[in-house]
Formats: C-alpha cells, structure tokens, sequence
C-alpha cells in the first residue's frame, strides 16, 4: 500500500488552515503525513498546524513555489498530495487518489478542478469556468498533456525528484503549478480527472488587481520557460520518447 503525504503552503492563514486540517481529519483514507509550509507569516498559522498533528516546515523566502517545494522536499510518502491552506477537500478525496494512482500505474500526476464555496455566483461562475476552466483547456492544447491545477493534485514523488532540480522553484511570482507542468518529462502523463474536486476560496478573483496578479504570474511564467517549453518542443519530446517506446518494444518482441 502507498503513503500519502498532504502538503500545504500557508502564509497568514490560520483560520482557513484550521478548516482544512480538520476536513482532513475526517477523511475516509487517512493521510500518513500533513505537511504545513509556514512561508514566514506573522498570525498563527505554526500553532495552528502543529496543534491540530501536522508536521511544520519553515519557508522564509516568501512565494508559492519555494514554500511549496520546501513542502514536497520534506515528505516522504509515495504520494505527494498538494492543497492550499483555504482548500476544503470532501471526505472521499485521499482515497479517490489512492485507488486511481494505485489501479492506473501509467499516471505520474493526477489533478482535478475546484468549486469556489464563497463568493457571489457571478464571480464564481467566471472564475470556475473562464479561469479554471481555461486553464485546463488552454493548458492541455500547450502542453499536449494535462496542466496541473496546484490547488487539487497529487504526483508520485518520483517525479518531484524528476523535476525538483529543473523547475523554478525559488522564484516567488512564478505560477508553480503551471512551471511544475511545463518541466514535466515526456514519459510522465498527467491525468485531469473532472470527479476529483476540492473546495476553493473566491478570495484571489474578488479584485481585478488578485485576477490580473495571476495573469501576471502566468505569463512570466511562459516567458521564464520560452522557447524550451514551447509547444512544438515538447510535442517533439513526447513524440521522440514514444517512437522510443515503440522501437524498445519491437526489439524485445524480436528476441524472445
């Protein structure tokens, strides 16, 4: 059976932390390890995860990514689960990762949209299908693979260690998930499964300034990565490692 580690960026976020910590005590698969990121805040969010059993790592340098990577550098499950400190994971979500990592041996990262449980209906609406939405389908024509969405996945940490060298993981205003995706070997398939679904907080697309911050992040993102992550370039990746593959078959087939 695999382990499963949850790992959690938080900066000033105690309250909504405590929600989630206790959404994932409830779960139905228990994780074997919660990891808490404290990216340096100044609230309660330290006494908050290591009252309710989580294991507190410390980021200093402020940023998504370095608090993330701290994270999954840290855990030592099979499986690196990530949400975010305002994420509000349904009672079934550890197990629904397990069975499907454990019954498709072929997926390296598994990820799934979110549902904004606070915010007006309009905002929620744009948010979940304009931004997340676009993100998946705009994600998915660049990447030829799924994106991931860094508030719902979990990736076997083979592949972390895969990456963890190549992706830009100390630079604060990078979109993690989207860098994450982008350094992503050809071998590693993404799987977006529209049944695995977290809670999310609206909080981010509330002001144009927090939506036009994350266009922001993208788009350097992208410029950070051109042109080795363009998309010729990595279609051409997958396409060479899959003649491989075909070719390394025949040869085994020719010998037996």
């Amino acid at each position: 059976m695999s382990t499963i580690s949850v790992v959690i960026p938080a900066y000033n976020d105690a309250v909504m932390l405590r929600e989630c910590l206790g959404r994932l005590s409830a779960q139905l698969r228990a994780a074997d390890e919660i990891i808490v990121v404290d990216n340096a805040s100044t609230d309660d969010t330290s006494a908050v995860a290591a009252a309710m059993g989580a294991t507190v790592v410390h980021q200093p340098v402020r940023g998504i990514f370095p608090a993330a990577a701290a994270g999954y550098d840290a855990a030592s499950g099979d499986i690196i689960a990530r949400l975010d400190a305002d994420s509000r994971p349904p009672a079934d979500w550890l197990a629904h990762i397990e069975a499907e990592l454990t019954l498709a041996s072929d997926i390296g990262v598994l990820t799934g949209p979110g549902e904004f449980y606070d915010g007006n209906p309009v905002v929620s609406w744009l948010g979940e299908n304009l931004y997340i939405g676009g993100y998946f389908w705009f994600g998915s024509l660049w990447l030829d693979n799924g994106p991931v969405f860094g508030s719902n996945f979990a990736m076997r940490r083979d592949v972390w260690l895969r990456v963890r060298d190549r992706v830009h993981r100390d630079v604060r205003r990078v979109h993690d998930d989207l860098d994450l995706s982008l350094h992503l070997p050809p071998d590693v398939v993404v799987r977006v499964d529209d049944t695995l679904r977290v809670g999310i907080s609206a909080r981010p697309f509330l002001t144009w300034r927090g939506f036009g911050r994350r266009l922001g992040w993208a788009y350097l993102t992208f410029r950070m990565n051109w042109p080795d992550a363009s998309p010729w370039r990595l279609r051409q990746q997958r396409e060479e490692y899959l003649l491989s593959r075909v070719s390394d078959e025949g040869d085994a087939t020719s010998t037996v």
